[in-house]
């Protein structure tokens, strides 16, 4: 398949790297697994996955390199990057997990937990995600749709540009995004079956 080599999944030490490579290997994708700015840097495709700490994921990818690595990547050679989970949440602007901390700031918005009386924390397992006409990410699936989710917390605002698609837990939330270059989902889309697949391909081939 084209595109064989040429998409790399970020390491930093709190990826979900291994389910997010199965799935890739299933659509027919080798996906190259680096800790590595440099080749970060110059990759065209990148998946930043994640599980855990929104402040510990930050040091980690500060400490690596990684954090200046994928915003070059994205914003000036024009690399398209898939956030997944914790992954998507990085991208976003800040975050209220273990206290303040700066995210990569290539999406607006900020991260903060779910709050609310009557509101199960975690969330944790499929739910219906609605998603705006013409998104890349959902071409080909229906609105709504679900797919499967496990987290604390979750991106807050809707107010920059770009497509958001959304669901519900007690409050309404971001379940993915998508702007130019930068693509984002809540849910896994690696554990979502057939949908979530489609997704991953959409996010492959768009």
């Amino acid at each position: 398949m084209s595109g064989v080599s040429k998409v790399t999944i970020v390491d930093y030490g709190m990826g979900n790297l291994w389910s997010v490579a199965s799935g890739l290997r299933y659509l027919g994708y080798e996906p190259q697994i680096s800790e590595d700015p440099d080749h970060v840097l110059v990759s065209p495709v990148i998946v930043l996955p994640g599980v855990g700490s929104f402040r510990r994921a930050m040091q980690a990818l500060d400490g690596r390199g990684l954090s200046d690595a994928l915003r070059e990547a994205v914003r000036k050679r024009g690399a398209k990057l898939l956030g997944v989970c914790l992954g998507m949440q990085l991208l976003a602007e800040s975050g209220s997990e273990d206290g303040f901390s700066v995210g990569l700031g290539l999406i607006p918005g900020q991260v903060d937990r779910f709050q609310g009386l009557g509101i199960k924390v975690p969330h944790i397992g499929f739910n219906s995600v609605r998603h705006e006409t013409g998104s890349r990410l959902f071409s080909g699936l229906c609105s709504p749709t679900d797919f499967y989710f496990v987290h604390s917390y979750r991106l807050c605002d809707t107010s920059g540009p770009g497509l958001y698609a959304r669901t519900d837990h007690g409050v309404e939330f971001v379940a993915a995004y998508e702007h130019e270059n930068v693509f984002g989902t809540q849910f896994h889309p690696e554990k979502s079956q057939t949908n979530g697949l489609r997704v991953l391909l959409n996010f492959l081939k768009t």
